[in-house]
């Protein structure tokens, strides 16, 4: 029987005033029962949108058929058949905006959680089952991966079930890229990417860390090595700042800085010598996930005052409306439509305060969103000791200044053939945000899949 509940069954979560003093997973799962009545809900349109939805087309409405069956072995061969990482695209992939979004459900309610289903039933084969997977005999022929995070493991996993004998080289010395380094472990328990990483290295891939590509080896010579094609997976890791006065003053953090000592330096474990500052009260400029990932962070490590600073309103944040509901939840402050002009010494090289202007929503820009102007006279002081600055990142210039014929658009991502995301130089492939500049795990996903067909139709001629 369909399950005709217009809500989704709500996700057990720890309370707010609890977890935002720790760094446990804050979303708890669905117990068994919880994920066969969702799955229930499920109407198993004979022509699903949802899939259409979907950047690596998983076959939604099968896996959920399963769920509802109480057959979550199945539903887990389903969803892998097209995901190779299951349990992290069902933690952080925006799925109200993809497959859920043309849920046929939502038109008269809540669309089905295909998102929670899909961590159940990653997080029921790993907790059951996890069954490493077996080595495919090797075909002979080599490609390097150049980055472990979304778009490389993907792409570096489709390869290996394919025999191809893979190298995937990472800059940091923890495999994970982004998934490890950007994305708190209240967001994504760090255990579940290791169990991602020992399953490619379950498949034969050889995983190199410490290795920066394009400073200890370079992509030509790569080829000279014997590989045979190359995929760069390495990331947008290079951080914006605003150029207001006051920049460089001690307590003022990129938002990948001060995630990267917190997530994969490990800063909030009492025993650990990662050097971060204690503050008590924290600006965070930005409006995005990685806003709001800091922000948590941030008041995870102890400020009293945590504070959200955006020049356009609420409504015009780019984060997940679930990252936002969290944060403000935890008694982030948000003070929108407000931008900061300069930062203020406290008289010994730190951070003393932040001065804003406040904004009005003027006509729209570029982008289709009401353009913010600046009120004159309306200028105020936020008292704060830490400045978070989350607008965004850019790729690395440095694998594009040592590869000869690697061609990049202004904005410094790499340039592809969208069919077969093969770049400017020939054999070398690329995928993710090296090449969209930051966008979404799911979506670096779906280009590492892309580009693993392309490298095997290449090479298999």
């Amino acid at each position: 029987m369909a399950n005709m509940q217009t809500t989704k069954t709500p996700m057990p979560e720890q309370d707010a005033n609890v977890r935002n003093h720790n760094f446990d997973e804050v979303a708890l799962g669905y117990t068994a029962e919880m994920a066969v009545s969702e799955a229930q809900r499920c109407l198993q349109c004979k022509k699903p949108p949802c899939v259409g939805g979907c950047p690596v087309n998983v076959r939604i409405p099968e896996f959920i058929a399963k769920v509802a069956e109480g057959d979550f072995q199945g539903a887990y061969d389903i969803i892998t058949s097209t995901n190779a990482l299951p349990a992290l695209s069902g933690r952080v992939c925006p799925q109200e905006t993809q497959c859920e979004a043309v849920c046929v459900r939502g038109k008269k309610g809540e669309p089905v959680a295909i998102g929670r289903l899909e961590r159940f039933v990653a997080d029921w084969y790993m907790e059951n089952v996890n069954k490493m997977p077996e080595k495919v005999p090797s075909n002979g022929k080599k490609v390097a991966v150049v980055g472990s995070g979304p778009a490389g493991l993907t792409c570096a996993s489709d390869l290996a079930k394919k025999g191809y004998e893979v190298t995937m080289f990472e800059a940091l010395h923890t495999a994970g890229g982004v998934l490890v380094y950007g994305i708190p472990e209240f967001r994504l328990p760090k255990a579940i990417v290791q169990n991602e990483v020992d399953k490619l290295e379950a498949q034969g891939v050889n995983v190199m860390t410490n290795m920066v590509i394009g400073k200890v080896l370079s992509i030509d010579e790569l080829f000279e090595m014997g590989f045979q094609a190359v995929f760069v997976g390495s990331g947008a890791g290079l951080p914006m700042f605003m150029g207001i006065p006051g920049e460089a003053l001690v307590g003022v953090y990129s938002a990948n800085e001060y995630l990267t000592r917190v997530n994969l330096m490990k800063a909030y474990l009492e025993e650990d010598d990662t050097p971060i500052i204690k503050s008590k009260a924290v600006a965070v400029v930005g409006g995005g996930n990685v806003a709001m990932d800091a922000a948590r962070c941030a008041k995870r490590l102890g400020a009293e005052h945590v504070y959200i600073v955006y020049r356009r309103g609420e409504a015009e944040m780019p984060a997940r409306a679930e990252e936002l509901h969290h944060a403000k939840e935890e008694g982030i402050e948000l003070r929108v439509l407000c931008n900061p002009v300069e930062i203020l010494n406290d008289g010994n090289g730190r951070v003393g305060a932040m001065k804003c202007i406040r904004m009005e929503l003027g006509e729209p820009d570029a982008s289709g969103r009401r353009r913010p102007v600046e009120i004159p006279g309306s200028e105020f002081e936020l008292p704060v000791d830490t400045v978070i600055m989350s607008l965004g990142t850019s790729p690395n210039p440095l694998i594009r200044s040592t590869t000869p014929g690697l061609e990049t658009n202004r904005k410094g991502c790499l340039i592809v053939n969208e069919d077969t995301m093969m770049t400017t130089r020939d054999q070398v492939y690329a995928g993710g945000d090296a090449v969209t500049g930051a966008a979404t795990v799911i979506l670096a996903m779906g280009a590492g899949k892309k580009a693993a067909e392309a490298i095997d139709a290449s090479l298999s001629k």
